[in-house]
């Protein structure tokens, strides 16, 4: 079973996202993370990067395979965990705290309608 923290919000792409105040904080999910494998590269932004929802952000490297991360909310991202570039592994370790992926200073209300609570995305991962 995974751990998924009834406090965040869940994209159907597996990422996650917590939000507070116009700072939202994004990673991918426990499950996501287990289903990769030992994460070995994470590609990251650049700080003042413009995403919308739904857009690739970067990606993730495994033992097993390449997968793309896509932004939850729309916004500019202020901070991306540089951590990351020296232990990827904290993805694996510790997904929804040091192995965070980046935050993202949120241009409007964040519309969560799009987004999944703990309990949805329990469902929709079949666990």
């Amino acid at each position: 079973m995974s751990n998924i923290p009834a406090d965040l919000k869940y994209a159907k792409s597996h990422e996650w996202v917590s939000i507070d105040g116009d700072v939202a904080t994004v990673g991918i999910t426990d499950f996501a993370q287990s289903e990769l494998g030992d994460v070995v590269f994470v590609e990251l932004p650049e700080v003042g990067r413009a995403l919308q929802a739904g857009e690739t952000f970067g990606s993730v490297e495994s033992v097993k395979t390449v997968s793309d991360v896509y932004a939850p909310v729309a916004g500019e991202v202020i901070e991306v965990n540089a951590s990351l570039g020296a232990q990827s592994e904290l993805v694996n370790t510790d997904p929804y705290g040091k192995g965070f992926m980046l935050k993202i200073r949120v241009s409007e209300p964040v519309v969560t309608n799009d987004l999944l609570d703990s309990s949805g995305y329990e469902t929709e991962i079949g666990s």
